[in-house]
């Protein structure tokens, strides 16, 4: 017998293919802090993450659309990464679970 948590289209599951892993909800909370960031900038704040699984991981959220991606073609040429209106929704959330972790101690 499924359950209804493990039904492919069940929102949770959802949420938690998008938020799952180490590293993203970490990532997208540095970008939420510092609104527009640089690859190398978020790769200091999470220290210990390579460079192929930062931009494994940034790729996907820019798919999921809860980061945005700009490239800015000067010299040197340079990318920022920012949430998208849909992530700025999931801080709202994640605040939400923030807040009941904190009540649960």
């Amino acid at each position: 017998m499924e359950t209804k948590f493990a039904n492919k289209d069940c929102p949770l599951e959802y949420a938690a293919n998008i938020l799952g892993g180490k590293w993203k909800i970490k990532l997208i909370w540095i970008i939420y802090e510092y609104k527009t960031i640089r690859f190398n900038q978020l790769k200091r704040e999470l220290s210990g993450i390579t460079d192929l699984m930062l931009t494994k991981i940034l790729k996907g959220l820019v798919n999921d659309n809860i980061v945005k991606r700009e490239s800015f073609n000067e010299v040197p040429p340079h990318v920022e990464y920012s949430l998208t209106e849909n992530g700025l929704k999931l801080i709202e959330a994640l605040s939400d679970i923030r807040q009941w972790v904190k009540e649960q101690n």
